[in-house]
């Protein structure tokens, strides 16, 4: 009995998937599901391919967060042959700061987008508004100013990881033992100096800010909706540094409770023996979780919000302010409110800007020693496991490969795979809040669950893969599955 309402797709995100709301005979809320439909095949189109070419072709999953899959690919490699970070033979700083550069360029670029493009304009207009206003050819037409500066952000970016990978997408940087090139002057001077198409250094730092300031004055506004939009408690995750402080490119895997007490930490080379990997009839994506607290209470959070509960503090000024100002708001304790996410996302496009800074001014980057002598042919390991902080949370490669090339098995856990459980908790959550007891569909109702999604920045084509492009259709269906209304848009 009941009814079904089904969002089919979630629009404005990475990749397609559809969400069903199940209603009892008085419009009550019983389940929601985010059902990911798509089915990602790449574990298996690597295999035979030799092994150096496995950074290259799987950071093709996605044309977002290319640069994260490359790097984890790449110290997947390192391992492989016997570059470990920590061995003999690992990779000295000059390649190491390269790949930070590169890293954190698309840190920057990746989050300044699903800000700015994507969240900013519910902000400003509401989530109830207009779609064809919720967008950002609406934020242009109310504020030309703030998205001139948007795009000179984003493309300084854009063109940063140009100069370090070789393209804009899809680049290469990275290969077994190093990297293949460092900066030149004139190169890292045009990004800190800036130039006819691109801002300064400085101009950078200043947009890089807009996002944490236009966060602070709409939530001074609009407090209420955006503390009480879709709370979700869970456990959050992310590599952390020596210092206990988060560390994009590598470290420990490190988990934490709602008191932000340390759960769980560990060598990430040792995750299979802390975690596993569920799978339900509904949905291509996996649900991993902690194997020692089980399927539910072992789930976890990883992206912007996960990383600022995790981390104490930032590593860098301006963000270490802020993510003191973050903590604080909370009491201390983790942070489970969903819209703050966006919070921590501006943090970190902040902390993003000054580590590239910090990496523009070291010497470092525009040495040629970026490559390491080949380890001997006893370093060879045959197997490697490499994980980043990629924006939207932990990515995890794992490979294994013949010592005559070919790879033999690969392995990926990426971010929106480990958001998978909390991201089914906020569509319920969400569902609750502004479904539940209704018996007409609206669009806001409708946005309001896609809202709760995109707080994630979810890329459904790294946690599966796809192709093709479908129109969103919402259908509420009466108890003998008879059509009672249907709402549509391309």
């Amino acid at each position: 009995m009941g009814r079904k309402i089904v969002i089919d797709p979630v629009t404005r995100i990475e990749g397609h998937g559809k969400v069903v709301v199940n209603l009892d005979d008085a419009n009550h809320v019983i389940d929601a599901r985010l059902h990911v439909v798509e089915f990602r095949g790449y574990e298996r189109f690597v295999q035979g391919h030799p092994y150096w070419e496995a950074p290259v072709l799987l950071q093709r999953i996605c044309g977002i967060c290319f640069v994260s899959h490359h790097l984890a690919g790449a110290k997947t490699l390192d391992d492989i042959i016997g570059s470990r970070i920590g061995s003999d033979y690992a990779i000295g700083p000059t390649a190491e700061k390269m790949r930070r550069l590169g890293h954190y360029a698309q840190m920057l670029q990746s989050h300044a987008t699903a800000y700015f493009y994507l969240v900013v304009p519910e902000m400003l207009f509401g989530m109830d508004a207009p779609p064809e206003q919720r967008n950002v050819l609406g934020l242009i037409e109310a504020d030309p100013s703030l998205v001139r500066r948007v795009v000179a952000l984003r493309k300084w970016g854009q063109e940063l990881i140009q100069a370090v990978f070789g393209k804009r997408m899809h680049g290469l940087l990275a290969v077994p033992g190093g990297v293949q090139k460092c900066l030149t002057v004139d190169e890292r001077d045009r990004f800190v100096n800036g130039d006819d198409t691109i801002p300064s250094l400085a101009q950078v730092m200043e947009y890089a800010a807009d996002g944490l300031e236009l966060f602070r004055r709409f939530h001074a506004e609009h407090r209420d909706e955006v503390d009480t939009f879709a709370p979700v408690p869970a456990l959050s995750m992310c590599l952390v540094g020596d210092d206990g402080v988060v560390d994009y490119y590598h470290g420990r895997i490190r988990v934490v409770d709602q008191d932000k007490r340390v759960v769980e930490e560990f060598d990430y080379h040792d995750y299979l023996d802390h975690i596993a990997e569920a799978v339900e009839p509904w949905s291509y994506m996996k649900f991993p979780f902690l194997k020692r607290l089980g399927r539910q209470a072992g789930s976890v959070r990883v992206g912007s919000l996960a990383r600022l509960n995790v981390s104490p503090t930032m590593s860098t000024k301006h963000a270490a302010d802020a993510a003191e100002e973050f903590h604080a708001y909370t009491g201390g304790r983790a942070n489970d409110k969903t819209l703050h996410t966006n919070w921590a996302r501006t943090i970190e496009i902040v902390h993003a800007a000054e580590v590239i800074e910090q990496l523009l001014h070291d010497p470092d980057i525009l040495r040629h020693d970026a490559l390491v002598a080949s380890p001997p042919e006893r370093a060879w390991t045959g197997e490697g496991i490499g994980v980043v902080e990629a924006p939207r949370g932990t990515l995890l490669h794992h490979y294994r490969a013949d010592r005559e090339g070919p790879v033999t098995f690969a392995n990926l856990i990426v971010a929106t795979t480990q958001n998978n459980e909390v991201l089914n908790r906020t569509v319920a959550a969400v569902a609750e809040q502004y479904l539940d007891g209704c018996a007409d569909i609206t669009e806001g109702m409708m946005n309001a669950v896609e809202v709760g999604i995109r707080a994630y920045d979810p890329c459904l084509s790294c946690a599966t893969h796809a192709l093709g492009q479908m129109p969103l259709v919402v259908s509420v269906h009466g108890p003998d599955g008879a059509l009672l209304a249907e709402r549509a848009r391309s």
